[in-house]
């Protein structure tokens, strides 16, 4: 992706996080990392092994607005509902995940020349993303910012533009007609793109200091293209593999108060 669209975004985050700014809110920043799995057109539906085997890592920056307390002035907001229970997360983040084929269809007791061709069928997608997300927190933001050891459960949702970069190639070489199983002939790409996608979490924070949290959330990302993964089977022919690509990530992360 060129550079020129994240400096763009950047610049579009930074200008919406200075006008809020403006208005008297302070700031948190922290790290993110933790495993991902992401589901695709590689290996079996609803199976544990290819649950368990297609995952990866991901790593992040997150920048919060924080409405309960004015750096300006290093007190509090004038409480309402909305500055005691929301926050506006930014972020962010790029994971890497490798792929390949698992299930009962790639069984070693399975000897059809599709069964070999599945099994030596590896792949890759490095993804990265940048967007926002609102996070409610039942609880007290004042109250869990002034109480060491507290807890702040939270749910969120937001949108995040994605920018993936997908490889499917064979231990035998690139993808030709003769080593690739009829079902991903003509529905492979190599080739890098950028799709939308809606994200949903639901997490806690752990109150570390006064000025710092530690924080676990376990994400949905469902992103509004099947191609992320580099694969896209024919899905009137195939339709086990109609859906689009989604990942789930379980985040850790440190979170530090600015202001």
């Amino acid at each position: 992706m060129p550079r020129i669209y994240f400096l763009i975004l950047a610049l579009a985050f930074g200008g919406l996080n200075a006008a809020f700014a403006q208005f008297g809110f302070s700031h948190e920043i922290g790290v993110i990392v933790g495993p991902v799995a992401l589901q695709s057109d590689y290996g079996e539906r609803h199976d544990l092994s290819t649950n368990a085997g297609n995952t990866g890592i991901g790593v992040g920056i997150i920048h919060y607005l924080n409405f309960s307390y004015k750096a300006e002035c290093n007190c509090y907001a004038r409480e309402t509902f909305f500055n005691d229970h929301f926050k506006v997360r930014t972020e962010l983040s790029y994971s890497k995940t490798n792929l390949q084929h698992f299930g009962k269809w790639v069984d070693d007791s399975k000897t059809s020349v599709t069964a070999q061709q599945l099994r030596n069928m590896r792949g890759s997608t490095a993804i990265t993303n940048i967007g926002m997300q609102l996070e409610y927190y039942p609880l007290s933001i004042r109250d869990f910012t002034v109480s060491n050891g507290s807890w702040a459960p939270f749910v969120s949702l937001g949108a995040q533009f994605s920018h993936y970069n997908p490889e499917a190639k064979s231990t035998t070489g690139p993808l030709t007609i003769i080593n690739t199983p009829v079902k991903y002939r003509d529905a492979f790409k190599n080739e890098s793109g950028t799709v939308w996608s809606v994200v949903s979490s639901v997490g806690t924070r752990y109150k570390l200091n006064e000025m710092s949290d530690l924080m676990v959330d376990l994400r949905f990302q469902y992103y509004f293209s099947d191609w992320v993964d580099g694969l896209r089977p024919n899905p009137d022919r195939y339709p086990e593999n109609k859906a689009n690509d989604w990942l789930v990530w379980l985040n850790f992360g440190y979170i530090y108060y600015l202001n």
